[in-house]
């Protein structure tokens, strides 16, 4: 079983360590940052509340975000939820697609945009015409439009394979189908021959169509000549009178205390609305209009009638050709996200378990590794620079909106100038000044990535740090990072990316912790405190979460695990399948650097930290005394040894020095 496990150590009681266990190739993430779930999120799968957590269904909506059409949209969200169920192979050819979608991206672009098609609508026809009813023009140019696209998505994927040798076999799997679709090109000369771009039936679709709307056109400029003889011929000055339609027959409209002129029928009448009259004259001409406006509508049945049965006979292959196009666009939707936020292609591998074995908790000795290099270091799990997406996201959004204000903003100076409207410049550059000032600073506040480079013996890193210093951020990261390779995304990190391939994700994280709203997990608690701390001033029951080792290394490919107590800290100097890491934090600012310092256990500031933010003395000087003076002792030995450990590392790296200069 291969589990990533993202952990929140909350109590220091460890048990007896757990004897060397042989892993089982069943590759399984499990993220848990600790402690209280929500009451909702009980009710939940593991699986399904670990996505939820980790605010995956955010990464899937940004993703479909980038699709074309309305069905790739959904279609992109559907895949990306079904994360769960994909296998390593699926993984590799998900990959492998997205992979040739960036590299058409580059090098045919512009027939790679599927915003101009109407899926909806070629739906619809396709249910339509099967169901044995008459398709609507608009239905018809949108299945149209399907054909031509599919054509000339044909001759720019063609024209990209003649770029370079290898492009061939990079795409066949990706287009292939695409490539092989016919477009019959006698159908879309049909549509277009008939229909035309608003979805109207042309003139020149039958003979008939033309003789029967030509008759409409003079019965309508007949009636309108007769209505504007009558209303000047009437001689009444006090009221007001206008040409209307009522159910197709063409009325004068009469305001005013007089009555009209002319014989006519009363249509309706009212104080406000005035009388609708039809003129005597005129009835037999709006009978004759009627009757021919049948006579229209059934030539225009009558065409798209007999196109229907032509659309009939293509709609396998109508059908067929919007599934391949749906495929496409949610392919291309990876690759667009991937090629937004930068990403890079991911060393996507399964762990090879037959030659891995977890190391005994008590001896200390490193397992094995499967380093393709053997004078490089084996990495387990190695991200450097990588973002979490949807901090980049919201980051990104707000530049963008800001330089957008910038860009508005000076477009409404130039059109007042344009136009002589009056401007107060001093204003105007003041306002436009700002906002450049905030396009500046948003560019230097850019979220800070974070490095993880976790070595292959590492089967547990404790993560530890101040509160509020970013450590569930950092855990999220690798969680979405895990979940974005293995359903064919590319990670938001440099070159190059190496991480390890898992068949579920769990993760158990304090708090329902948003990283779209700016509090991390402890302020987040602070803040709820401060609130409601009246009402909690009786006796209260706290339920710690017991630390197993065992259960982290039975079956664990690895477990990283965020917590504050020292004793956990120790553990990596007597077991090499433990590592520390600590996340770096702006006291001063009360703001996380997101950088990770690895080899390096971090310390908690909670006291200090909840200090700063309002928490009542009493309660903070009470924490102290609580706390006692062991953890301090335990930071105090750590950091003893730690500063052993660079000492040795700076004595090493001078022998080898003097080493290599005594050889050369």
């Amino acid at each position: 079983m291969l589990r990533l496990s993202i952990t929140g150590l909350t109590s220091p009681l460890l048990p007896t360590p757990a004897p060397a266990v042989r892993l089982r190739p069943r590759p399984l993430i499990r993220l848990r940052l600790s402690a209280l779930a929500a009451g909702a999120a009980s009710s939940l799968s593991p699986s399904a509340r670990s996505l939820r957590l980790l605010e995956w269904g955010k990464v899937c909506e940004a993703v479909a975000s980038f699709a074309g059409t309305a069905h790739g949209r959904d279609a992109t969200k559907k895949q990306l939820w079904e994360v769960e169920d994909v296998s390593y192979e699926k993984s590799q050819r998900l990959l492998q697609e997205t992979e040739a979608a960036v590299w058409l991206l580059d090098n045919a672009g512009g027939a790679m945009d599927f915003s101009g098609l109407d899926t909806v609508a070629i739906e619809s026809a396709i249910h339509c015409v099967s169901g044995g009813a008459v398709i609507k023009g608009l239905e018809a140019v949108a299945v149209a439009s399907l054909m031509l696209f599919a054509e000339s998505l044909q001759v720019n994927i063609k024209a990209a394979m003649k770029l370079d040798e290898g492009s061939r076999s990079r795409l066949t799997t990706l287009t292939e189908t695409i490539l092989d679709a016919a477009i019959n090109r006698s159908l879309v000369k049909s549509i277009q021959d008939i229909v035309d771009d608003d979805g109207s039936v042309k003139d020149t679709a039958s003979p008939e169509l033309r003789r029967h709307r030509e008759r409409v056109q003079l019965l309508e400029s007949r009636l309108y000549q007769l209505m504007d003889k009558l209303m000047r011929s009437a001689d009444n000055e006090a009221s007001l009178s206008e040409v209307c339609i009522v159910n197709g027959r063409c009325c004068i409209r009469t305001t005013g205390d007089k009555s009209s002129t002319f014989d006519g029928l009363l249509l309706s009448s009212g104080s406000d609305a005035g009388n609708m009259i039809e003129p005597i004259a005129a009835v037999l001409l709006n009978d004759e209009l009627q009757e021919s406006r049948a006579l229209v509508a059934k030539a225009e049945l009558d065409v798209l009638s007999k196109l229907t049965d032509k659309i009939l006979l293509e709609l396998d292959s109508i059908q067929s050709l919007l599934q391949e196009t749906i495929r496409l666009d949610k392919v291309t939707a990876r690759a667009k996200y991937s090629i937004a936020y930068d990403g890079t292609f991911p060393d996507l591998y399964l762990p090879n378990f037959e030659n891995e074995t977890v190391t005994s908790a008590t001896s200390g000795s490193a397992k094995e590794t499967f380093s393709t290099h053997p004078t490089k270091k084996a990495w387990k799990l190695y991200m450097p620079n990588a973002y979490h997406p949807l901090l980049l996201q919201k980051y990104q959004e707000n530049l963008d909106s800001a330089k957008r204000d910038v860009a508005s903003a000076a477009a409404e100076i130039r059109r007042r100038r344009i136009y002589g409207q009056d401007i107060a410049e001093d204003q105007l550059a003041s306002v436009l000044d700002s906002m450049k000032l905030r396009v500046s600073q948003l560019e230097k506040d850019q979220p800070v990535p974070v490095d993880f480079m976790i070595a292959e013996e590492t089967t547990v890193l404790v993560i530890t740090g101040p509160n509020t210093g970013g450590k569930t951020i950092s855990l999220k990261t690798v969680g979405l990072a895990s979940l974005m390779a293995k359903i064919g995304l590319y990670i938001l990190a440099s070159e190059p990316v190496k991480i390890p391939w898992f068949n579920a994700v769990y993760a158990d994280i304090g708090d329902e912790q948003s990283l779209t709203q700016s509090l991390s997990t402890f302020s987040g608690h602070l803040k709820q405190i401060g609130v409601k701390l009246h009402f909690y001033m009786s006796e209260s029951v706290v339920i710690n979460m017991k630390f197993k080792p065992s259960s982290l290394l039975v079956g664990s490919f690895l477990t990283l695990a965020t917590t504050h107590h020292g004793e956990l800290k120790t553990l990596k100097y007597s077991n090499n399948s433990f590592e520390n890491a600590c996340v770096e934090f702006d006291e001063e600012n009360l703001k996380p650097t997101f950088k990770i310092l690895w080899g390096i256990p971090g310390r908690s500031n909670a006291i200090n930290i909840a200090e700063r933010l309002g928490l009542p003395s009493d309660i903070v000087e009470s924490s102290r005394r609580l706390l006692g003076t062991a953890g301090a002792e335990i930071n105090a030995l750590i950091m003893d040894m730690e500063r052993f450990k660079q000492d040795y590392q700076q004595d090493l790296q001078k022998a080898q020095h003097l080493l290599i200069g005594g050889t050369s």
